[in-house]
């Protein structure tokens, strides 16, 4: 367990704005690096998340119910945001292998 930067594992302001609001309870990158372990905490706006599980699992697992932690309505939608904040560099492939991190808040 260590404390790590959010931004490590954040990509962005508006992802870790809706941390925060409790709209994305996990986020899912390319398996090529890993950013955190469970047990792992990092720190948002005071306050305290903890990794609960790292998964390594295709594109093609994904459900709805993981869509919708991660801030979108659906898989659909979730598909969507990917192919538009990712243009010209994702296309999705069920078969593609990454990490999901789902976390926790601490307080």
């Amino acid at each position: 367990m260590a404390e790590i930067d959010p931004d490590d594992l954040l990509p962005n302001d508006r992802v870790q704005q809706s941390v925060l609001d409790g709209d994305v309870t996990q986020l899912t990158r390319g398996a090529s690096n890993r950013y955190a372990g469970e047990g792992d905490t990092f720190e948002l706006g005071g306050a305290t998340f903890e990794v609960t599980s790292v998964e390594r699992r295709t594109l093609g697992d994904f459900t709805d119910a993981d869509a919708r932690r991660e801030g979108s309505e659906s898989l659909e939608a979730y598909k969507r945001r990917m192919e538009r904040v990712h243009p010209g560099d994702f296309e999705w492939d069920d078969s593609d292998e990454v990490l999901t991190y789902r976390f926790e808040r601490r307080d």
